[in-house]
């Protein structure tokens, strides 16, 4: 039994490592890329195939974090069977992953000590998350999901723009439904950048997910070969036919290069159906072939997914002081730095460095965050007994 625990643990944090380390790479290139703040990587008229991958690739990270954040509430509930202490840890991480996501999390990415920008992106989705969650926790694992799949199947059915005609009912159907920027009139703006309702779809899909996840090994690695092929081949029929679920139809190109990643260009924002299908896929069929795989390489990886939030609060604040030493280091000077509303504090143009230099700084960045995650891990397995640990 106890082999079977280990499997089932490390073959989820191995997965999250990994799209953790390549949020990373997205994040490196959103503050040290010569063309980030003026150039859409995704757009065909001035991308280039390895800009647009370097991007696209990254699109991987976030449903696998909130899909992984339900499985993990699904075990810890199973690992204890306590439904109010569940409840109670559901609502109080939640409320906190909020706090942190408007408070510490928003000033490593704006780094404005007058907080003139609140972004509410991944870490506040899974918060609410969490809450919900909380409340819908004594219903079977099944409801629950079947309440994230109605969701999820069902919101690419909503217009981008509500009808409400007010600023505060324009802000409620974009923070439920769709992105949406809100410069508010003597408060801070706004960005909406992950719709609670479709990102916490795949939440409670994820969570429903845990049964799957509790099977025995040889059970489990072909229940998740059949499920993520499954994904994936619908996905397929979906996209070759431009069916439902994907307001971003695939088109033919100006190269074949560009028709074939048109194909794969669906939405993150929020999540489609087809993006959650191909993604989520991915991720299933990774859960299989990792499922007892411990080698050197997949416990680098652990390192990282056992200390997901440790990771994220510390990367922020090494790649935003390091593009600081990068802009002084080009000839900027403190004082013309730009601070406020959606300002990075670099120059939107004349600063950076080209794509290679970019994933040379990412890996610098993870491998420098390694030994700390490390030492964290151990710290939090050998102190189960401080209870704080949990929410970090």
């Amino acid at each position: 039994m106890a082999q079977k625990s280990y499997t089932r643990v490390s073959s989820i944090d191995i997965v999250r490592g990994l799209a953790i380390v390549i949020m990373a790479l997205d994040h490196v290139r959103d503050l040290w890329h010569t063309t980030s703040l003026v150039q859409d990587p995704l757009s065909f008229e001035t991308t280039t195939p390895a800009l647009f991958l370097t991007r696209w690739i990254t699109h991987f990270c976030a449903p696998t974090f909130v899909f992984l954040a339900g499985t993990s509430a699904y075990l810890s509930y199973k690992k204890h069977g306590d439904a109010g202490r569940a409840q109670k840890f559901l609502l109080s991480r939640g409320l906190w992953l909020m706090v942190l996501e408007v408070t510490v999390i928003g000033f490593g990415i704006w780094f404005d000590i007058q907080f003139r920008t609140v972004m509410l992106q991944v870490i506040f989705a899974i918060g609410v998350g969490f809450v919900v969650l909380a409340l819908l926790l004594r219903l079977p694992s099944r409801v629950i999901g079947g309440i994230g799949a109605a969701i999820l199947l069902l919101h690419n059915l909503l217009p981008q723009v509500g009808p409400a005609e007010t600023m505060a009912g324009k802000f409620l159907y974009s923070l439920l439904f769709r992105q949406g920027f809100f410069p508010f009139e003597g408060g801070p703006a706004v960005l909406v950048a992950y719709p609670l309702l479709p990102w916490m779809s795949l939440l409670l899909l994820g969570y429903s997910f845990g049964e799957v996840v509790r099977k025995d090994a040889v059970s489990r690695q072909k229940t998740l070969y059949l499920l993520g092929f499954a994904m994936l081949a619908v996905f397929m029929v979906l996209r070759v036919f431009n069916l439902y679920g994907e307001p971003n139809p695939w088109a033919p190109q100006t190269s074949t290069a560009f028709t074939i990643l048109s194909f794969f260009n669906v939405t993150k924002y929020p999540p489609s159906l087809q993006f959650s299908l191909f993604f989520l896929g991915v991720m299933v069929v990774l859960l299989a072939l990792l499922n007892t795989t411990n080698i050197a390489v997949t416990r680098f990886f652990a390192t990282y997914g056992r200390v997901p939030m440790f990771f994220y609060l510390l990367h922020w604040y090494l790649i935003h002081t390091s593009m600081f030493v990068m802009v002084l280091a080009q000839g900027v000077k403190w004082e013309d730095l730009p601070f406020g509303m959606m300002k990075f504090g670099r120059p939107e143009e004349g600063v950076g460095v080209e794509l290679p230099y970019v994933y040379l700084v990412w890996m610098a960045v993870v491998l420098l965050l390694y030994p700390a995650c490390r030492w964290y891990s151990r710290y939090k397995a050998a102190h189960p007994e401080k209870k704080w640990l949990s929410y970090l």
